[in-house]
């Protein structure tokens, strides 16, 4: 009685159910038959499926959070169970099996659920978990790939892959998790076992083709013309051209990998959350055509190539010749080193005001130009450097990865006539020198549009990043004094940033996500611009979160021993969302003060990161969180303990000096635009 009082409750129940988990394993080997064994396929025997090979996936899960097989060396065992909505074979072990996984922690087993059931949509799943009580992540292998390759039949299966092989060290209903675990765990080889499959059938409609007759002229090379060879053909931005058949069999190992993590195509908004008019994902019935293909061999089969047949090759200018072409004044790149960022000014060779349609960036070399802002000032400066601080409206700009800016036909941004360009430079050497010459091609209305495009970036320049840490979160958001509607949006971080999303919050304190990218890709970025324009009322919130992976199982990590904070080279940080959005009530002949309507409340929106609308001591980071510091108490003049609206408001307006924020502008710079990529 003395040993059971020393154990806390929420502990005893969880050694009692993961008893439980494995007390049926007998009576299962036993008895084949034994009630609720319904599946009529018996669970291979783990000592054939030892030792198979288990190829890299990367997954999202139903809370929006990716999983890549490969990044979790952490673990000694990944278990995948497999999870049909509905299945009671599953739901009746939920409690065990949380129970379980939360033991088996500690000896650095990862449980994950695999749902690969095409009926149920990632809703469900959510509704699911809460009413089975899961408090695993759910996989949503929407693709059907990694549950196919597994060889999955049916619900409550487990899965143990061995992280130092990647090799599956057992497989068998998950009531006979434990004791494999417990085998695997002690380094003892684990009892062969024959238990029958007890949960729901989960079906794979395309098992049964035969992939080796899958047309390459008819299916495969389509989908490459449609959907990859804007990027990979002659003079694309990708470093190959997929130009015949043999160039495509060629690198089909790695168009199958890329496939399966999800790093191509390169356009990581996730397909559950919102509808973008710019889309370039494939559907699952593409990426299963192409990867049945690739697992049959590549078969040529009859008919002429149609990728053969064609010249593709990528345009000067892909949206015809430009109105007007800026030169960006060429620069040395050096081998190595971390250059400082380069701020270069030329003459607004405008002699009248215009108003811009569309650009394009086009990158002198490629390799080395990772981002390239631009901004209007009203004059030369003096000693030809640019300064964003008295940027008054971009002309333009370019990240790895991104394409033209496109306004519709009735909006636009205005150029003023005379003045200067200025342009913020970002460059990465790659091993010898390169000097590079890059250009803006610049495309204007015939008549001024009706409307007004705007651009505002949510921003957060407090950031800091713990070392050793495998999920920071950070938040910031902006807020709209006046109704707005929202075009599009283009985030931006650094090597940390493993994820992001955007969030509307409403006046009545609703939230609806906007935009979700399980797994961020520093190399590539892009706008996301919305099928239909978010209507933004009044007093409504723009939020964006990002979630920076300074672990040592990030890959892309420079160091994950040191605190990271904002910075502008890739090696340091940022939260940055370039918003691209009109006012309700602007057009081009009326025009607002976008900026003095923002300025108020750009402060808080940085820092209130618990979204209560104050700022608490322990939100003031940064250099900016410690001169408020400082002054706390002075600007807390109601006392209670945090600083508000109306008194940061005046606080800021004591303040000598105010500038202009960089993040907001009179004419919106283009959605693939943002400050110190």
């Amino acid at each position: 009685m003395i040993q059971v009082r020393s154990i806390p409750l929420r502990r005893l129940l969880g050694v009692l159910a993961v008893s439980a988990l494995g007390s049926t394993v007998a009576g299962c080997a036993s008895d084949p038959a034994a009630p609720g064994a319904i599946g009529a396929r018996a669970a291979a025997d783990s000592a054939a499926t030892a030792a198979a090979g288990v190829d890299n996936f990367m997954l999202v899960d139903a809370d929006l959070e990716a999983h890549e097989l490969f990044r979790m060396t952490d673990a000694r065992a990944v278990v995948l169970v497999t999870q049909a909505n509905g299945d009671a074979a599953l739901r009746g072990q939920a409690p065990a099996l949380n129970a379980l996984a939360e033991a088996q922690a500690a000896n650095g087993v990862k449980v994950l659920l695999l749902n690969s059931n095409l009926r149920d949509s990632r809703e469900a799943v959510l509704a699911e978990a809460e009413k089975a009580g899961y408090r695993q992540p759910i996989l949503l292998d929407v693709n059907q790939l990694v549950g196919e390759s597994l060889g999955v039949t049916r619900s409550a299966e487990a899965i143990v892959i061995d992280t130092r092989s990647w090799t599956v060290a057992w497989r068998g209903p998950a009531n006979g998790l434990a004791a494999a675990l417990d085998a695997f765990n002690a380094g003892r080889p684990i009892p062969s076992v024959r238990m029958a499959l007890a949960g729901a059938p989960i079906a794979f409609p395309a098992r049964s083709i035969d992939k080796t007759r899958i047309s390459y002229g008819k299916e495969v090379a389509p989908i490459i013309e449609a959907k990859c060879l804007a990027c990979h053909q002659e003079g694309g931005i990708a470093p190959f051209a997929l130009s015949s058949y043999e160039m495509v069999k060629g690198f089909s190992p790695m168009i199958r990998e890329v496939l399966r993590t999800d790093r191509m195509p390169p356009y990581n908004a996730d397909p559950h959350v919102g509808k973008f008019s710019d889309d370039k994902n494939l559907k699952p019935e593409e990426i299963r055509t192409l990867v049945h293909w690739i697992e049959g061999g590549a078969p040529r089969g009859d008919g002429p190539d149609p990728l053969a047949g064609k010249t593709h090759v990528a345009a000067d200018w892909p949206l015809g010749k430009p109105d007007l072409i800026l030169n960006i004044p060429a620069f040395t790149v050096p081998a190595s080193g971390v250059v400082d960022y380069q701020r270069p000014a030329i003459a607004n060779p405008l002699t009248e005001g215009k108003w811009i349609r569309a650009t394009t960036v086009k990158p002198g070399d490629r390799q080395s130009v990772h981002h390239i802002l631009t901004g209007w000032m009203n004059e030369m400066p003096a000693n030809g450097q640019s300064s964003e601080t008295r940027w008054r409206g971009s002309v333009g700009g370019y990240a790895v990865g991104a394409e033209s800016t496109v306004f519709d036909g009735n909006v636009g941004t205005y150029l003023p006539p005379g003045g200067a360009v200025g342009f913020q430079m970002h460059y990465t050497p790659y091993g010898k020198e390169a000097v590079d010459s890059s250009q803006i091609g610049v495309y204007f209305h015939d008549k001024p549009p009706e409307l007004m495009m705007r651009s505002v970036t949510v921003i957060d320049t407090s950031i800091s990043i713990p070392p050793n840490t495998a999920r920071h979160r950070e938040t910031a958001y902006v807020e709209f004094p006046s109704d707005a509607l929202l075009y599009a949006a283009f985030p931006h971080a650094h090597y940390r940033a493993y994820s992001n999303d955007l969030w509307i919050q409403y006046p009545d304190g609703r939230k609806t996500l906007l935009l979700a990218l399980p797994r961020y890709d520093f190399n590539w970025q892009r706008a996301y611009t919305f099928a239909e324009p978010i209507r933004i009322p009044a007093g409504s919130r723009i939020i964006a979160n990002y979630v920076y992976d300074n672990s040592r199982h990030n890959p892309a990590n420079p160091d994950p021993n040191i605190t990271v904070t904002w910075g502008e080279q890739s090696h340091e940080e940022m939260l940055f969302t370039s918003l691209q959005f009109r006012w309700a009530d602007e057009t081009s002949a009326n025009q607002v003060d976008s900026d003095g309507r923002l300025a108020p409340t750009r402060l808080m929106g940085m820092m209130d990161d618990n979204l209560d609308g104050k700022l608490q001591k322990a939100e003031l980071r940064g250099r900016m969180g410690q001169m408020l510091a400082g002054v706390f108490d002075r600007i807390d003049t109601n006392g209670d303990g945090a600083i508000d609206k109306a008194e940061l408001a005046k606080a800021q307006s004591l303040l000598p000096g105010r500038r202009r924020s960089a993040g907001t502008a009179d004419a919106a710079p283009a959605p693939n635009t943002s400050g110190g990529r």
